[in-house]
Protein backbone atom coordinates (compact mmCIF):
# COMPACT_ATOMS: atom_id res chain seq x y z
CA UNK A 1 0.00 0.00 0.00
CA UNK A 2 1.17 3.71 -0.97
CA UNK A 3 -0.35 6.36 0.97
CA UNK A 4 0.82 9.58 0.50
CA UNK A 5 1.17 12.36 2.69
CA UNK A 6 -1.73 14.37 1.11
CA UNK A 7 -3.97 12.95 -2.04
CA UNK A 8 -4.58 16.96 -3.70
CA UNK A 9 -5.81 15.32 -7.03
CA UNK A 10 -8.51 13.64 -5.00
CA UNK A 11 -9.97 16.99 -3.96
CA UNK A 12 -9.86 18.10 -7.61
CA UNK A 13 -11.94 14.81 -8.68
CA UNK A 14 -14.75 15.06 -6.07
CA UNK A 15 -15.47 18.70 -7.03
CA UNK A 16 -14.37 18.38 -10.61
CA UNK A 17 -17.37 19.94 -11.76
CA UNK A 18 -17.28 22.92 -9.56
CA UNK A 19 -13.85 23.47 -10.57
CA UNK A 20 -14.55 23.70 -14.56
CA UNK A 21 -17.40 25.58 -14.10
CA UNK A 22 -15.20 28.41 -12.25
CA UNK A 23 -12.73 28.04 -14.72
CA UNK A 24 -15.19 28.48 -17.77
CA UNK A 25 -16.72 31.41 -16.01
CA UNK A 26 -13.74 33.20 -15.45
CA UNK A 27 -12.38 32.58 -19.15
CA UNK A 28 -15.72 33.85 -20.61
CA UNK A 29 -15.35 36.37 -18.58
CA UNK A 30 -12.19 38.03 -20.19
CA UNK A 31 -11.01 39.74 -16.31
CA UNK A 32 -8.28 37.97 -15.01
CA UNK A 33 -7.26 40.33 -11.92
CA UNK A 34 -9.18 41.98 -9.35
CA UNK A 35 -12.33 41.46 -10.39
CA UNK A 36 -16.11 40.11 -9.50
CA UNK A 37 -14.31 36.45 -8.40
CA UNK A 38 -12.03 38.24 -5.92
CA UNK A 39 -14.59 40.72 -4.61
CA UNK A 40 -16.74 37.09 -4.37
CA UNK A 41 -14.50 35.13 -2.40
CA UNK A 42 -13.51 38.44 -0.31
CA UNK A 43 -16.80 38.40 1.14
CA UNK A 44 -17.48 35.21 1.65
CA UNK A 45 -13.83 34.30 3.29
CA UNK A 46 -14.61 36.63 5.58
CA UNK A 47 -18.41 36.06 6.34
CA UNK A 48 -16.78 32.33 7.10
CA UNK A 49 -14.34 33.58 9.12
CA UNK A 50 -16.84 35.47 11.22
CA UNK A 51 -14.98 38.90 10.35
CA UNK A 52 -15.13 42.26 8.52
CA UNK A 53 -12.90 42.71 5.88
CA UNK A 54 -11.11 40.24 3.56
CA UNK A 55 -8.18 41.31 1.38
CA UNK A 56 -7.03 38.91 -1.35
CA UNK A 57 -3.60 38.79 -2.02
CA UNK A 58 -0.62 36.57 -4.15
CA UNK A 59 0.47 34.40 -0.56
CA UNK A 60 0.43 33.91 2.76
CA UNK A 61 4.35 35.40 3.26
CA UNK A 62 3.21 38.37 1.67
CA UNK A 63 -0.38 38.81 3.62
CA UNK A 64 1.79 39.08 7.02
CA UNK A 65 4.14 41.41 5.53
CA UNK A 66 1.68 43.48 4.08
CA UNK A 67 -0.18 44.00 7.58
CA UNK A 68 3.29 44.52 9.16
CA UNK A 69 3.58 47.18 6.34
CA UNK A 70 0.59 48.69 6.66
CA UNK A 71 0.87 49.50 10.39
CA UNK A 72 4.26 51.24 9.51
CA UNK A 73 6.26 48.68 11.68
CA UNK A 74 9.96 48.69 10.35
CA UNK A 75 13.93 49.04 11.07
CA UNK A 76 14.24 49.33 14.97
CA UNK A 77 11.15 47.94 16.14
CA UNK A 78 10.80 44.28 17.00
CA UNK A 79 7.84 41.90 16.48
CA UNK A 80 7.33 38.54 18.89
CA UNK A 81 7.73 35.50 16.95
CA UNK A 82 7.46 31.81 17.70
CA UNK A 83 10.55 30.01 18.33
CA UNK A 84 9.15 27.08 16.87
CA UNK A 85 7.19 27.87 13.11
CA UNK A 86 7.54 27.78 10.04
CA UNK A 87 10.43 30.63 8.64
CA UNK A 88 7.63 32.72 6.38
CA UNK A 89 6.69 34.01 10.36
CA UNK A 90 10.23 35.34 10.59
CA UNK A 91 10.75 36.46 6.98
CA UNK A 92 7.54 38.70 7.08
CA UNK A 93 9.21 40.21 9.98
CA UNK A 94 12.77 40.73 8.59
CA UNK A 95 10.99 41.88 5.16
CA UNK A 96 9.95 45.46 6.82
CA UNK A 97 13.06 45.77 8.29
CA UNK A 98 12.15 45.04 11.85
CA UNK A 99 13.51 42.45 14.29
CA UNK A 100 12.09 39.08 14.82
CA UNK A 101 12.24 38.30 18.73
CA UNK A 102 11.45 34.34 19.18
CA UNK A 103 9.86 32.93 22.15
CA UNK A 104 9.26 29.51 23.10
CA UNK A 105 6.77 27.22 22.87
CA UNK A 106 4.24 25.24 25.10
CA UNK A 107 5.77 21.75 24.57
CA UNK A 108 2.53 20.04 24.70
CA UNK A 109 0.66 22.10 22.44
CA UNK A 110 3.76 23.76 20.51
CA UNK A 111 2.00 26.90 19.69
CA UNK A 112 3.80 30.05 21.63
CA UNK A 113 3.71 29.98 25.58
CA UNK A 114 1.79 33.14 26.60
CA UNK A 115 4.03 32.53 29.89
CA UNK A 116 6.95 33.63 27.93
CA UNK A 117 6.07 36.58 26.24
CA UNK A 118 6.06 39.46 28.35
CA UNK A 119 9.95 38.66 29.42
CA UNK A 120 10.29 39.39 25.41
CA UNK A 121 8.80 42.81 25.32
CA UNK A 122 10.62 45.85 24.89
CA UNK A 123 10.04 49.40 24.65
CA UNK A 124 11.06 48.55 20.62
CA UNK A 125 8.26 45.90 20.30
CA UNK A 126 5.55 46.95 18.22
CA UNK A 127 3.41 43.81 17.59
CA UNK A 128 2.88 40.19 18.39
CA UNK A 129 2.47 36.94 16.31
CA UNK A 130 1.34 33.68 17.08
CA UNK A 131 0.74 30.86 15.18
CA UNK A 132 -2.25 28.13 15.08
CA UNK A 133 0.41 25.47 14.64
CA UNK A 134 -0.60 22.39 13.48
CA UNK A 135 -4.30 23.49 12.93
CA UNK A 136 -4.81 24.20 16.55
CA UNK A 137 -5.26 27.44 17.98
CA UNK A 138 -2.99 29.32 19.58
CA UNK A 139 -4.34 30.79 23.33
CA UNK A 140 -5.33 33.79 22.31
CA UNK A 141 -6.86 35.60 25.61
CA UNK A 142 -3.34 35.89 27.33
CA UNK A 143 -1.71 37.13 24.19
CA UNK A 144 -4.58 39.61 23.57
CA UNK A 145 -4.43 40.92 27.53
CA UNK A 146 -0.76 41.59 26.94
CA UNK A 147 -0.83 43.37 23.79
CA UNK A 148 -3.75 45.85 25.79
CA UNK A 149 -1.44 45.84 28.31
CA UNK A 150 1.43 46.90 26.54
CA UNK A 151 -0.12 48.72 23.10
CA UNK A 152 0.74 46.21 21.17
CA UNK A 153 -0.83 44.92 17.62
CA UNK A 154 -1.60 41.02 17.35
CA UNK A 155 -1.04 39.36 13.77
CA UNK A 156 -2.16 35.86 13.86
CA UNK A 157 -0.50 34.09 11.25
CA UNK A 158 -3.89 31.67 10.50
CA UNK A 159 -2.01 29.84 7.84
CA UNK A 160 -2.38 26.29 9.24
CA UNK A 161 -6.15 26.59 10.68
CA UNK A 162 -8.52 27.46 8.83
CA UNK A 163 -12.10 26.88 10.26
CA UNK A 164 -10.60 26.52 13.56
CA UNK A 165 -12.04 27.66 16.24
CA UNK A 166 -10.81 29.25 19.92
CA UNK A 167 -13.29 29.40 22.90
CA UNK A 168 -16.04 29.71 19.81
CA UNK A 169 -14.69 31.99 18.09
CA UNK A 170 -12.87 31.39 14.58
CA UNK A 171 -9.29 31.95 14.24
CA UNK A 172 -8.62 35.21 12.05
CA UNK A 173 -10.84 37.32 13.97
CA UNK A 174 -9.29 36.96 17.11
CA UNK A 175 -6.47 39.57 16.90
CA UNK A 176 -6.08 43.20 15.27
CA UNK A 177 -5.49 41.49 11.81
CA UNK A 178 -4.82 38.03 10.95
CA UNK A 179 -2.80 36.59 7.63
CA UNK A 180 -4.07 32.97 5.78
CA UNK A 181 -2.54 31.26 3.20
CA UNK A 182 -4.00 29.11 0.63
CA UNK A 183 -0.86 27.44 -0.47
CA UNK A 184 -2.12 24.06 -2.08
CA UNK A 185 -1.67 21.97 0.82
CA UNK A 186 -3.77 23.65 2.98
CA UNK A 187 -7.08 23.11 4.56
CA UNK A 188 -8.06 25.57 1.98
CA UNK A 189 -5.79 25.22 -0.77
CA UNK A 190 -5.53 27.11 -4.27
CA UNK A 191 -4.00 25.58 -7.21
CA UNK A 192 -1.43 27.44 -6.84
CA UNK A 193 -0.34 30.14 -4.03
CA UNK A 194 -2.72 32.91 -2.86
CA UNK A 195 -3.51 34.18 0.92
CA UNK A 196 -5.63 36.90 2.40
CA UNK A 197 -5.90 38.95 5.56
CA UNK A 198 -8.69 39.34 7.41
CA UNK A 199 -9.59 41.95 9.90
CA UNK A 200 -12.33 44.16 11.69
CA UNK A 201 -10.51 47.46 11.12
CA UNK A 202 -12.03 49.07 7.86
CA UNK A 203 -8.82 51.84 8.14
CA UNK A 204 -6.07 48.32 8.00
CA UNK A 205 -8.47 46.69 5.28
CA UNK A 206 -7.97 50.23 3.17
CA UNK A 207 -4.26 50.49 3.70
CA UNK A 208 -3.51 47.09 2.88
CA UNK A 209 -6.10 46.43 -0.15
CA UNK A 210 -3.55 49.98 -1.64
CA UNK A 211 -0.23 48.19 -0.72
CA UNK A 212 -1.42 44.90 -2.47
CA UNK A 213 -1.63 46.82 -5.71
CA UNK A 214 1.56 48.77 -6.16
CA UNK A 215 -0.06 51.94 -3.58
CA UNK A 216 -2.76 52.11 -5.42
CA UNK A 217 -6.26 52.57 -5.78
CA UNK A 218 -6.75 54.46 -8.64
CA UNK A 219 -4.54 53.30 -11.92
CA UNK A 220 -1.09 54.96 -12.03
CA UNK A 221 -1.95 57.37 -8.45
CA UNK A 222 0.34 55.68 -5.92
CA UNK A 223 -0.31 57.36 -2.18
CA UNK A 224 1.90 54.00 -0.48
CA UNK A 225 5.12 52.38 -1.66
CA UNK A 226 2.99 49.46 -2.41
CA UNK A 227 4.19 45.96 -3.84
CA UNK A 228 2.30 43.18 -6.26
CA UNK A 229 0.27 41.18 -4.79
CA UNK A 230 -2.66 40.24 -6.01
CA UNK A 231 -4.64 36.90 -5.80
CA UNK A 232 -5.68 36.14 -9.81
CA UNK A 233 -9.43 35.71 -10.66
CA UNK A 234 -9.00 31.84 -11.72
CA UNK A 235 -7.77 31.63 -7.89
CA UNK A 236 -10.45 32.98 -6.22
CA UNK A 237 -12.76 30.99 -8.39
CA UNK A 238 -11.43 27.99 -7.14
CA UNK A 239 -11.23 29.03 -3.62
CA UNK A 240 -14.82 29.49 -3.58
CA UNK A 241 -15.34 26.36 -4.84
CA UNK A 242 -13.72 24.45 -2.01
CA UNK A 243 -15.00 27.01 0.75
CA UNK A 244 -18.42 25.58 0.60
CA UNK A 245 -16.61 22.16 1.28
CA UNK A 246 -13.96 23.42 3.91
CA UNK A 247 -16.28 22.30 7.06
CA UNK A 248 -16.82 19.34 5.50
CA UNK A 249 -13.08 18.42 4.87
CA UNK A 250 -12.24 19.63 8.42
CA UNK A 251 -14.68 16.92 10.01
CA UNK A 252 -13.14 14.45 7.85
CA UNK A 253 -9.31 15.34 8.95
CA UNK A 254 -10.94 15.24 12.62
CA UNK A 255 -12.37 11.54 12.19
CA UNK A 256 -9.33 10.69 10.84
CA UNK A 257 -6.94 12.26 14.24
CA UNK A 258 -9.51 10.52 16.18
CA UNK A 259 -8.30 7.13 14.66
CA UNK A 260 -5.23 8.37 14.99
CA UNK A 261 -5.21 9.04 18.67
CA UNK A 262 -7.21 5.78 19.89
CA UNK A 263 -5.27 3.66 17.12
CA UNK A 264 -1.93 4.46 17.53
CA UNK A 265 -1.27 4.05 21.47
CA UNK A 266 -2.49 0.39 21.11
CA UNK A 267 -0.09 -0.19 18.38
CA UNK A 268 2.65 1.11 20.11
CA UNK A 269 1.66 -1.08 23.41
CA UNK A 270 1.74 -4.27 21.27
CA UNK A 271 4.86 -3.27 20.08
CA UNK A 272 6.30 -2.63 23.63
CA UNK A 273 5.06 -6.28 24.88
CA UNK A 274 1.42 -4.74 26.12
CA UNK A 275 3.20 -2.14 27.99
CA UNK A 276 0.01 -0.08 29.66
CA UNK A 277 -0.41 3.61 28.83
CA UNK A 278 -1.91 5.36 31.22
CA UNK A 279 -3.90 8.65 30.94
CA UNK A 280 -4.87 8.52 27.19
CA UNK A 281 -7.64 10.53 28.07
CA UNK A 282 -5.16 13.78 27.82
CA UNK A 283 -3.57 11.96 24.29
CA UNK A 284 0.23 12.12 25.36
CA UNK A 285 1.74 9.03 25.57
CA UNK A 286 5.19 8.19 26.33
CA UNK A 287 6.63 4.84 25.87
CA UNK A 288 9.85 4.18 24.57
CA UNK A 289 10.49 7.24 22.82
CA UNK A 290 7.43 7.87 21.65
CA UNK A 291 5.16 10.98 22.37
CA UNK A 292 1.83 11.85 20.67
CA UNK A 293 1.47 15.69 19.61
CA UNK A 294 -0.41 17.87 19.86
CA UNK A 295 -2.67 17.96 22.69
CA UNK A 296 -5.86 19.22 22.36
CA UNK A 297 -6.40 21.47 24.62
CA UNK A 298 -10.03 22.09 26.17
CA UNK A 299 -11.01 25.28 24.45
CA UNK A 300 -9.77 24.55 20.97
CA UNK A 301 -11.15 23.09 18.08
CA UNK A 302 -8.80 21.84 16.20
CA UNK A 303 -8.32 21.06 12.35
CA UNK A 304 -5.90 18.79 12.30
CA UNK A 305 -3.86 20.72 9.34
CA UNK A 306 -1.11 18.46 10.75
CA UNK A 307 -0.97 15.40 12.69
CA UNK A 308 2.33 15.39 14.52
CA UNK A 309 4.14 12.62 16.70
CA UNK A 310 7.55 13.08 18.22
CA UNK A 311 10.06 10.29 18.85
CA UNK A 312 13.24 10.31 19.65
CA UNK A 313 14.71 8.46 16.37
CA UNK A 314 12.85 10.35 14.38
CA UNK A 315 14.95 9.89 11.35
CA UNK A 316 15.13 5.91 11.56
CA UNK A 317 11.20 5.88 11.88
CA UNK A 318 10.85 7.71 8.81
CA UNK A 319 12.30 6.01 6.97
CA UNK A 320 11.30 3.08 8.32
CA UNK A 321 7.75 4.29 7.16
CA UNK A 322 8.95 5.34 3.67
CA UNK A 323 9.94 1.67 3.80
CA UNK A 324 6.70 0.41 3.64
CA UNK A 325 5.19 3.09 1.32
CA UNK A 326 4.13 5.58 4.14
CA UNK A 327 5.43 9.18 2.73
CA UNK A 328 5.99 11.84 5.77
CA UNK A 329 7.10 14.97 6.27
CA UNK A 330 9.28 16.59 9.15
CA UNK A 331 7.54 20.39 10.31
CA UNK A 332 10.30 21.62 10.92
CA UNK A 333 13.64 20.02 10.78
CA UNK A 334 15.35 23.27 11.42
CA UNK A 335 14.43 25.91 13.84
CA UNK A 336 14.30 29.42 12.55
CA UNK A 337 17.17 30.73 14.91
CA UNK A 338 19.21 28.25 13.73
CA UNK A 339 18.81 28.51 9.67
CA UNK A 340 21.28 30.44 7.58
CA UNK A 341 18.47 33.14 7.07
CA UNK A 342 19.18 33.84 10.73
CA UNK A 343 23.17 33.63 11.00
CA UNK A 344 23.97 37.49 11.31
CA UNK A 345 21.20 37.68 14.15
CA UNK A 346 23.86 35.59 16.65
CA UNK A 347 21.92 32.96 17.74
CA UNK A 348 23.44 29.75 18.48
CA UNK A 349 22.91 26.41 19.49
CA UNK A 350 21.09 26.01 23.05
CA UNK A 351 19.22 29.53 23.14
CA UNK A 352 16.13 28.14 22.70
CA UNK A 353 15.87 24.51 23.57
CA UNK A 354 12.28 23.30 23.47
CA UNK A 355 12.02 24.26 19.48
CA UNK A 356 15.44 22.76 19.15
CA UNK A 357 14.06 19.48 20.92
CA UNK A 358 10.75 19.82 18.66
CA UNK A 359 12.76 20.10 15.63
CA UNK A 360 14.71 17.08 16.13
CA UNK A 361 12.16 14.69 16.95
CA UNK A 362 8.41 16.08 14.86
CA UNK A 363 7.41 13.78 12.31
CA UNK A 364 4.09 14.70 10.22
CA UNK A 365 2.67 11.81 9.31
CA UNK A 366 -0.22 11.16 6.51
CA UNK A 367 -3.77 13.38 7.20
CA UNK A 368 -6.43 14.69 4.64
CA UNK A 369 -9.84 14.28 3.51
CA UNK A 370 -9.09 12.17 1.31
CA UNK A 371 -7.06 9.32 2.86
CA UNK A 372 -9.24 6.67 4.22
CA UNK A 373 -9.37 4.96 7.66
CA UNK A 374 -7.91 2.20 6.44
CA UNK A 375 -4.77 3.76 5.07
CA UNK A 376 -4.49 5.35 9.00
CA UNK A 377 -4.95 1.93 10.58
CA UNK A 378 -2.07 0.99 8.26
CA UNK A 379 0.44 3.76 9.45
CA UNK A 380 -0.76 2.96 13.28
CA UNK A 381 0.55 -0.37 12.67
CA UNK A 382 3.47 0.64 11.17
CA UNK A 383 4.45 3.07 13.44
CA UNK A 384 3.98 0.73 15.78
CA UNK A 385 6.39 -1.82 14.33
CA UNK A 386 9.20 1.01 13.80
CA UNK A 387 12.13 1.77 16.19
CA UNK A 388 11.56 1.68 19.49
CA UNK A 389 13.83 5.08 20.81
CA UNK A 390 15.14 2.76 23.49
Amino acid sequence: MKIPFLDIHAGYLELKDGFDAAYHRVMDSGWVLLGEETRAFEAEFAAYGETKHCVAVGNGLDALQLVLRAWEIGPGDEVIVPAHTFIATWLAVSNVGARPVPVEPDEAACNIDPERIEAAITPRTKAIIPVHLYGQPADMDPVMALAEKHGLKVLEDNAQALGARYKGRRTGSLGHAAAASFYPGKNLGAFGDAGAVTTGDDNLADRVRMLRNYGSTVKYRHELTGLNSRIDELQAAFLRVKLRHLDQWNARRKSLASLYLSHLPAAVSVRRGGLRLSDLSSQIFSVSGFQLLPSVLPWADSVWHLFVIRHSQRDALQKHLAGQGIQTIIHYPVPPHLSGAYAGMGFKRGDFPIAEKLAGEVLSLPIGPHLTSESIEAVCRAVGSGPDGR
